[in-house]
């Protein structure tokens, strides 16, 4: 189906992503958008086509998997060349794929296609940017758990391919002690005893706290890793201070790209940002069909 510029085999290595993930993610945008049949492309001439894929702003791109899914399902004799690899970037005006085939199921798909690779690029974009925002300071920028409902595993996908590192994939890998957790009364050396004790291997224990105090006592109680929910910046170099490498630190909370650089010179090792999933901004792609080339 794919030509050889298809990034794929080689992205894939790197940054795995499930086929079987990818064909039901697929799956469910082309019963919701298409439904028993589309009643448009039915009354196109039965045509060979070529188009190519346009990106008309400065963005990395992400999610070809999904987009080829799309054409994959629908007619796999479409062929798609590909220009650019996931967590690669284009500028505004550049052919980011070339496609050839039959014009029918390149209509039917072309907005599933293109709402897919948009939403995984704009997820790319916006990481980038945090990401240069603070290199050469050792911070690593995390994403969380606020992402788009279904599109989670594709999301943290796409901010692993934009230079970012993902943060538990759900509430099953990960122990995460936060304020609502301790309102029952109990002490956050009491939490963080029994997270410890009952965590399993490899399963990484965080405890969320709010003050100075709070940190030395999570600290103090053998917290492998804290997190310092809305720390001003200059409570966040007491913190890594206090701290002395006892600890991972986690700065979290109203981090946006005017303050993250300042956020990451103070020296904690991760910066959690819930902007890069949560509030989405798609990338302007537009698929341009050229004149028919034959039957």
């Amino acid at each position: 189906m794919f030509t050889t510029g298809h990034p794929g085999e080689a992205m894939s290595r790197e940054f795995p992503i499930e086929p079987d993930y990818v064909r039901h993610i697929v799956k469910a945008c082309l019963q919701e958008d298409v439904g028993p049949g589309d009643l448009t492309a039915a009354l196109t001439p039965d045509t060979t086509i070529n188009a190519r894929l346009v990106v008309r702003q400065d963005a990395v791109i992400c999610g070809t998997p999904f987009f080829e899914g799309v054409f994959e399902q629908l007619d796999p004799r479409v062929n798609i060349h590909w220009r650019v690899v996931d967590g690669g970037h284009c500028n505004a005006g550049a052919i980011v794929c070339e496609i050839e085939g039959n014009a029918r199921p390149i209509l039917t798909g072309e907005r599933s296609a293109i709402n897919l690779l948009q939403t995984l690029s704009g997820t790319a974009t916006a990481v980038r940017r945090f990401v240069d925002a603070v290199a050469g300071t050792g911070a690593r920028i995390l994403d969380t758990r606020k992402t788009i409902p279904g599109l989670r595993v594709a999301q943290k996908w796409a901010v692993r391919c934009a230079g970012g590192h993902n943060h538990r994939q759900g509430l099953f890998d990960g122990i995460l002690i936060k304020e609502n957790h301790l309102r029952s009364g109990e002490s956050i050396a009491e939490a963080v005893a029994r997270a410890r004790r009952a965590a399993p291997p490899n399963v990484p224990v965080t405890i969320e706290v709010e003050t100075l105090e709070q940190l030395e006592e999570a600290l103090c109680a053998g917290a492998p890793r804290v997190l310092l929910d809305n720390f001003s910046v200059s409570d966040m170099k007491r913190a890594v201070e206090i701290n002395r490498h006892r600890a991972e630190l986690e700065a979290s909370g109203n981090v946006h790209l005017d303050n993250v650089r300042r956020v990451a010179e103070t020296g904690v090792d991760c910066i959690s940002v819930g902007a890069i999933t949560k509030n989405l901004k798609a990338v302007d792609l537009s698929l341009q069909f050229e004149k028919p080339t034959g039957d």
